[in-house]
């Protein structure tokens, strides 16, 4: 499965830009860009927002690929991390129907 930082970077070189132009584009750093794109950091929210109407991608799958390389970085290294993940998945579909 492709990171975020991956996508932004077909998306980007599939547009044949340039870091500079991107980042120039959306008011970000070409530096933070390039780390994004090498999956050395993820983006904050904001940025990704940016870059989605950037580049005119779902807002949606961004999202929730941004959100699961998030949940990844965060529990990978953890031996329940897929227990937790399918109470969280309950806990989610729970708190959604009784409108928390």
């Amino acid at each position: 499965m492709e990171t975020i930082g991956a996508i932004l970077r077909k998306l980007r070189e599939d547009k044949a830009l340039l870091l500079r132009q991107v980042a120039a584009a959306t008011e970000l750093d070409s530096t933070m860009l390039s780390k994004i794109e090498c999956d050395d950091r993820l983006p904050t929210k904001q940025q990704l927002e940016k870059l989605t109407k950037f580049y005119k991608a779902d807002l949606n799958e961004m999202t929730a690929s941004w959100l699961a390389d998030k949940i990844v970085k965060d529990l990978m290294h953890e031996k329940m991390a897929l227990r937790a993940m399918k109470m969280a998945e309950q806990k989610i579909t729970f708190n959604k129907k009784a409108k928390i």
